[in-house]
């Protein structure tokens, strides 16, 4: 079923990452986060959305900037759905799923 929406971090749009929602059950879906922070799942091919059901979340937000550096533009936990505690229950198409993200005190940093 589609599924669209934002991920904000501290308010502001994620301007770059990757998100992906992983089902207790099924195929995982993803997409791309626009510099607007907007994101349109695909499960198979276009903007076909995600199964219903209750889904775990990875946002992955990184700028490489050489081979040995990289920009974190939101904090690490969130790129993998075990440590991220992002949930979500997709039982209806949406366009306008908020996900807000938080520095906690944090900043971008390079690694």
């Amino acid at each position: 079923m589609p599924v669209a929406g934002i991920v904000t971090i501290d308010g502001r749009p994620l301007t770059e990452g990757n998100i992906k929602f992983v089902p207790d059950g099924g195929r995982p879906s993803s997409g791309k986060i626009e510099p607007n922070g907007r994101f349109v799942l695909t499960c198979y091919d276009g903007a076909d959305g995600a199964i219903p059901g209750t889904h775990r979340v990875a946002i992955s937000a990184s700028k490489i900037l050489s081979e040995s550096k990289m920009q974190w533009l939101a904090p690490r936990k969130y790129a993998d759905f075990r440590t991220s505690d992002l949930k979500y229950d997709i039982n209806e198409p949406t366009d306008n799923l908020a996900i807000e993200l938080t520095w906690d005190g944090g900043k971008p940093f390079v690694e």
